[in-house]
């Protein structure tokens, strides 16, 4: 088990890889019941973990989208218009 300071010092990244090989691990099922518990616990604690970093990086990015008055801006996602036709190939034609 890793301490605390370790536990601060993983990346957002590092701790998903974790909880992805976590689930793998229960996924299988061929964990006995105790261990199966410790590694939910675990994963639980990581899952977490990412949400709050999650919302950390959320909040960065609401502070930086600020305009000159403080006050938030906020649009709606556009997917990029395309100028360029779509050709034959790419449509399946």
């Amino acid at each position: 088990m890793m301490s605390n300071g370790a536990e601060q010092s993983r990346t957002f990244e590092t701790s998903l890889e974790a909880l992805e090989q976590i689930v793998r691990q229960l996924e299988d099922g061929d964990l006995p019941l105790e261990k199966s518990l410790e590694l939910f616990e675990q994963g639980i604690r990581l899952s977490r973990e990412c949400q709050e970093r999650l919302s950390q990086a959320e909040r960065r990015i609401e502070i930086l989208l600020r305009d000159n008055q403080g006050r938030p801006v906020a649009a709606a996602f556009k997917e990029p218009a395309s100028d360029t036709p779509v050709r034959e190939e790419e449509n399946g034609l």
